[in-house]
């Protein structure tokens, strides 16, 4: 069976998108999803994204990571496949769809930037020198002086693999702040099981938990990964995180198409 195909980045992290409204996608064959992501021997991708119609919202976005498991949340991907969903005219400039942490508003601004209205963070557990917050995905938070003496892969895996994550995983991300609304980040993604040149949860989580350590008292927060910028805006009120945006590019890259035999 053959099958179209978008590619989208937003900020370096990169997608395969298909429209599997009529379910034909082979979902549970992990294999074939990982083989597709492969830089080396498929497409490329740091995940892959369905969408799928939807009873809640516009549709449904389904996500996995480039192991080809299904993950949590990914914030640049719940982005870019506003704007693929956008081309398909399945939504205009505003819209709802349904992830899996529930439904998600997104609304694209001028120059392919696409905000996305993310869940309130009301637990925040604190452990030493670091933080761990979950904004649709599970992240771990350090602060540290200089992000580039830091061995990403390495002390990420570390991390990701020890506990107190042993169960289930964890993201792990390093910042560094440059002015007290710009901040520095390298993120080891669960799923990709390497740094990758961004992730839209983690930045996040990077914006909350700087304003949350006392850090920084902005909430307009500019977050610079590898790939690009994003800026997280948010409420705070009584230790409750609300109206969280993650506002960052969504750009197509390229049209393709493949077969599974």
């Amino acid at each position: 069976m053959k099958f179209n195909f978008d590619k989208y980045q937003g900020a370096g992290n990169d997608f395969i998108i298909i429209d599997d409204r009529s379910l034909s996608f082979p979902i549970d064959n992990a294999s074939i999803i990982n083989q597709l992501c492969n830089r080396h021997m498929g497409i490329g991708a740091d995940g892959l994204i369905l969408v799928q119609n939807s009873t809640e919202g516009d549709f449904k976005m389904i996500y996995f990571n480039s192991d080809g498991n299904q993950g949590s949340l990914c914030g640049n991907g719940g982005r870019c496949v506003f704007a693929f969903a956008r081309s398909l005219n399945i939504v205009k400039n505003e819209g709802v769809f349904e992830a899996c942490d529930g439904l998600h508003f997104a609304s694209m601004k001028k120059d392919n930037l696409v905000s996305l209205d993310m869940n309130d963070i009301v637990n925040i557990t604190k452990n030493r020198d670091s933080l761990f917050i979950n904004t649709g995905s599970p992240h771990h938070l350090e602060l540290v002086d200089d992000i580039s003496k830091i061995n990403v892969n390495d002390q990420g895996a570390a991390i990701r693999y020890g506990e107190p994550y042993l169960d289930l995983g964890t993201n792990v991300n390093y910042i560094e702040m440059l002015k007290k609304d710009t901040f520095k980040i390298r993120t080891y993604e669960r799923g990709v099981e390497k740094e990758t040149l961004s992730c839209g949860t983690g930045a996040v989580a990077a914006g909350v938990g700087v304003h949350f350590m006392g850090v920084t008292k902005s909430t307009n927060i500019n977050i610079h990964a590898l790939g690009g910028i994003l800026k997280i805006v948010f409420t705070s009120s009584l230790g409750r995180y609300s109206e969280i945006k993650l506002i960052g590019p969504a750009e197509f890259i390229f049209s393709g198409n493949f077969e599974i035999k």
